[in-house]
């Protein structure tokens, strides 16, 4: 499935180009026209959209600035969009638009859905957008890491399954080395911490606190502390209320309120008002009495033993100095005691580090040998697909016009001096990563006898955008890019070459968008879309100057690119010849 495809792009002010509008299609679109026309400005604009490094120089002369949109199609749940969306970007019913703007000063300025956003996040998008082979500009498949990852998509299940169980197990082995590594690197700091807890935990035990004790001693060292002055009130009160008997004449409150019921008791019989009230008075005495009572039993109960009052604020100490060392919540003793239930908790866990650490060191050599098995696993995987690879990229090389080039994988692994830092493959301890301890680079040699060097260093230009066609045409069904821009492509290749040329981009077409620049009819009669880049009379590229070609004017554009003759009978036959020998061939 394609997750995007570029449908236009307008460029404003950049190099010979005016103002120009360059639409695409979904399959293959080839870029023609007069050489210093404008052609490669294709290929730069979309490098700039892209992330490119923006050079000031490109500016048009005479413009404060150069400016190139891009319009996207994104499916909404690809990575593309769910990247710019995390950037702020806005989706337009499945429509994504990217702007650069360039300054003459060489400032530079990007957008996506209307949001502005670095540079960078545009070379994030790059990433899975488009794959870049070019003279100057290479992108995708040069990156060791992205040929890692397509060769593992090449290989399929071989690797997929012993990849997906060796990524649980090096993240595993990762959370594994982390605890291990906090609970060995502050040692000292939990078993000082340990110390601390358990000095507290046995001070407090050694005191046996009781919830709610120091309010409790609170209040009875209040009393104690006021014991006389307690009993002399009460005892007055008890007087007052009862009667004093070394005082037989003096009046008390019940023998009152007992004479006052008597009173009405002897007329109540007359009045229901009365009567109540007479009700109301007989409870009153009989409360008096009652309170007489309590108080009576208070006075003869308190103790004001100082022997006593000196225990309780010796016992309040005690706690008082609980309190001010383990209360983090100012609720007294109870906040003490909720202290030392956690402290206990904490300190198994703490006592329990040894074994625990045990534990960790055990499973982190179960899991180190794991991993040297599955990567071992993942080695011999590899290694049987790029055989397969290289078989097939160079058969694909004879038929570009490199009959004598050779492409390999070069697998290796790095050894380690420390054994820790590695793991056990072969025997040796290597280097490894999240995704094994394969060092995985495409190779080629351009010619018997040639040293084998990686791609970008062992070929020319234009080899290089062949090699890299062969490559993702192999690639194609199992390491997908929405995007391929190809520049000279073609360079140095002629004849039924160059038609081989155009046939593997019309197949690479079938499950992706391929834009080519390209000066050879062969490639682009089997194009969907032709487009022909053409300069006014002034120089400049204006917006009427990219055209699309269909029909006759199709003919007449292949005719030129053949014979330099658009009228020309025999290139108009030949022109058509091709057309429809490629039509032919992509069936």
């Amino acid at each position: 499935m394609v997750v995007s495809v570029l449908e236009e792009m307008r460029i404003r002010s950049l190099g010979v180009i005016d103002d120009a509008v360059v639409e695409l299609s979904p399959g293959f679109t080839a870029v023609t026209g007069e050489t210093g026309a404008g052609k490669t400005m294709v290929v730069t604009s979309l490098g700039l959209l892209l992330g490119g490094r923006a050079d000031p120089a490109l500016v048009r002369v005479g413009a404060k600035s150069a400016v190139v949109e891009g319009r996207l199609a994104v499916n909404e749940r690809s990575s593309v969009a769910l990247r710019a969306e995390e950037a702020g970007a806005e989706l337009d019913d499945g429509t994504l638009l990217i702007s650069r703007t360039l300054s003459a000063e060489g400032r530079s300025r990007a957008h996506v859905g209307g949001r502005s956003v670095p540079v960078g996040l545009l070379g994030e998008l790059a990433e899975e957008l488009v794959a870049v082979h070019g003279q100057t500009d290479q992108q995708g498949l040069l990156r060791p890491a992205r040929q890692r990852q397509a060769l593992d998509r090449y290989a399929g299940e071989a690797v997929a399954v012993p990849l997906a169980k060796y990524t649980d197990a090096y993240r595993r082995l990762r959370a594994v080395s982390a605890e291990l590594t906090e609970l060995t690197t502050r040692a000292r700091e939990r078993a000082q911490e340990a110390d601390l807890l358990r000095f507290g935990l046995e001070e407090i035990a050694a005191a046996e606190p009781l919830p709610g004790e120091d309010t409790e001693l609170a209040a009875e060292a209040e009393r104690l502390g006021h014991a006389e002055a307690l009993a002399s009130a009460a005892n007055a009160a008890h007087a007052a209320l009862a009667g004093n008997p070394e005082d037989p004449e003096a009046v008390d409150a019940t023998t009152l309120v007992a004479g006052a019921h008597r009173a009405l008791e002897t007329v109540r019989s007359h009045d229901p008002a009365l009567a109540a009230l007479a009700e109301r008075l007989g409870e009153l005495g009989i409360l008096l009495s009652d309170v007489a009572g309590d108080l009576a039993g208070y006075a003869s109960d308190l103790d004001a033993d100082p022997r006593r009052l000196a225990a309780v604020e010796e016992r309040r100490a005690a706690l008082t100095h609980l309190i001010r060392k383990y209360d983090e919540t100012g609720e007294g003793i109870t906040a003490v005691l909720a202290w030392a239930e956690r402290s206990a908790a904490r300190l198994g866990e703490l006592e329990g580090d040894d074994d625990r650490i045990a534990e960790l060191t055990a499973e982190r050599a179960a899991l180190r040998a794991e991993l040297g098995a599955l990567a071992q696993q993942l080695t011999d995987a590899r290694e049987e697909a790029a055989k397969r690879f290289a078989a097939a990229v160079t058969g694909e090389l004879a038929e570009l016009a490199m009959p004598h080039a050779r492409v390999s994988f070069a697998i290796r692994q790095n050894e380690v001096a420390d054994e820790e830092a590695g793991i056990e493959v072969g025997g040796r301890a290597v280097a490894y990563g999240p995704h094994g301890a394969d060092e995985v680079e495409l190779l080629l040699t351009p010619h018997p006898g040639a040293q084998p060097r990686p791609i970008a260093k062992g070929a020319s230009g234009g080899e290089l955008s062949r090699v890299m066609l062969a490559v993702e045409v192999v690639f194609a069904g199992s390491d997908p890019v929405p995007t391929y821009l190809f520049d000279e492509v073609d360079a140095g290749v002629g004849g039924k070459a160059a038609v081989e040329v155009g046939r593997r981009l019309a197949r690479l077409a079938r499950s992706a968008q391929v834009v080519v620049v390209t000066h050879l009819p062969q490639v682009a009669a089997f194009a969907d879309r032709h487009l022909v880049v053409e300069k006014t009379h002034d120089g400049s590229v204006t917006r009427s100057g990219v055209q699309a070609m269909e029909g006759e004017d199709r003919v007449r554009e292949l005719s030129r690119m053949l014979a330099g003759q658009e009228d020309s009978q025999l290139a108009r036959a030949h022109a058509e010849e091709l057309l429809a020998a490629a039509r032919a061939a992509v069936g």
